[in-house]
């Protein structure tokens, strides 16, 4: 049985304590605990807090970073990524994940809900670093036959081996939008998610022009209606984007339990529209964060999704009050957790044993008056010291064992998507 022993941490309410983590969950969170541990951290100089809960990412897009900026989301998609992506490798794909994993752990994520091709290699390279994920089962009609059946194997061959994976891996279905995948389709992994209960991860409301295609193709349904009409919008389902909805999308989604992925930087930077945090917010719904891939944030920090995520709703709404920095961190940790079903992403004893450490003592946490806004609105990945998931440290005192291997391993790779 495992034993950690963080000693005399700052919470987040600025009282200390140490924190005890036995066999993957916290016990004891108290000021001087006592016994004997496998590895004691110092905490007096660390900030201790949630991690953080990525739930939409492409995280192989890593390889992907800057090859096409400052273009429109269609052109962006279909004359740029699409072309590049089909030159990645099912190799290719193991090192962009593990890429993207290395640079989660050093900004503080121990979760991402992925899609993307050959999933497998995806859970390989969660598995090998630690992480806890939900990787999707992607599902494309709009490409040619051979590709698809391609999908299909690749799928059927990870759910196969479903029970041979760690509990830290979950499968979803993950249908690409309503303009790629056909009505047919999306009729079947409706059934399917309803009969084995499995998460659906979807892109939803992302364009105007999806909603004007969508309204010309289905009777006048928005994304969200005709969603809705299939019986693809239930608690089990998450919406990536959910940009350009009405009220009446709002309340159908919030009704049927639907969870909202929020990714600021990649709206922006898309210029996709702004997200209605505050509405949403204040209908009941569940808002995550999510980074998107990095060919169109471009990196993986929830730091930045935090902060553009506040400053963003603050727009929308056109009130400075719009957002507060506590409202975005639990939307950043606890509600990421929470819509996966994990009981993580909270600091209490029994909880599983998810935890990230930063420092105190760096330009960028001091002053210290609210070590919340801090988190929030200053702090990035320099201030990220110690990551622990599930128990198992995968990040101490700035270091990732194996970090150079994997970098240098995506390097070679990149230069070969470029010959």
């Amino acid at each position: 049985m495992s034993s950690i022993l963080i000693r005399k941490a700052e919470l987040l309410d600025g009282s200390r304590a140490d924190l005890e983590i036995i066999d993957r969950r916290f016990g004891r969170i108290a000021p001087g605990l006592t016994g004997d541990f496998e590895t004691v951290i110092d905490g007096s100089d660390l900030l201790a807090l949630p991690p953080f809960y990525n739930t939409h990412c492409h995280a192989a897009m890593t390889l992907l970073r800057g090859i096409a900026d400052d273009l429109e989301l269609f052109d962006w998609l279909q004359h740029h990524i699409w072309p590049a992506e089909a030159k990645l490798t099912a190799d290719a794909i193991y090192c962009g994940s593990r890429l993207a994993a290395l640079e989660m752990i050093r900004t503080g994520t121990v979760f991402f809900n992925d899609m993307y091709f050959h999933p497998a290699e995806t859970v390989r390279a969660a598995e090998e670093l630690g992480l806890r994920a939900a990787v999707g089962m992607i599902w494309l009609d709009t490409v040619p036959e051979s590709s698809r059946e391609q999908f299909r194997r690749h799928n059927r061959e990870l759910w196969e081996r479903r029970n041979e994976l760690s509990d830290r891996i979950q499968l979803t279905l993950a249908p690409h939008a309503v303009y790629t995948v056909s009505e047919a389709s999306l009729r079947r992994l409706a059934e399917i998610s309803e009969r084995e209960q499995l998460p659906v991860h979807i892109h939803l409301a992302e364009t105007r022009r999806e909603v004007e295609e969508c309204r010309a193709a289905h009777g006048g349904l928005s994304p969200v209606e005709y969603l809705d009409r299939l019986g693809l919008l239930t608690p089990r389902t998450l919406a990536a984007h959910s940009i350009h909805l009405a009220d009446s999308d709002i309340e159908r989604m919030i009704a049927r339990g639907v969870t909202f992925s929020y990714m600021p930087c990649s709206n922006y930077k898309l210029s996709s529209g702004r997200f209605r945090f505050r509405r949403i917010a204040d209908a009941g719904g569940r808002i995550t964060l999510g980074t998107d891939g990095c060919a169109s944030n471009n990196n993986l920090s929830m730091f930045d999704e935090m902060k553009f995520g506040a400053l963003g709703a603050k727009l929308e709404a056109d009130r400075s009050t719009a957002c507060s920095a506590p409202e975005i961190l639990t939307a950043a940790t606890r509600n990421g957790a929470l819509a996966f079903g994990l009981d993580a992403g909270r600091l209490e004893p029994g909880a599983a044993a998810d935890l990230l450490l930063l420092k105190r003592n760096v330009s960028l946490m001091v002053a210290d008056h609210n070590p919340v806004s801090n988190v929030v609105y200053s702090a990035d990945s320099s201030c990220v010291d110690t990551v622990i998931c599930d128990g198992r440290i995968l990040m101490r005192g700035g270091v990732v064992p194996g970090e150079e291997e994997i970098i240098a391993a995506a390097r070679a790779c990149c230069r070969r998507l470029r010959e």
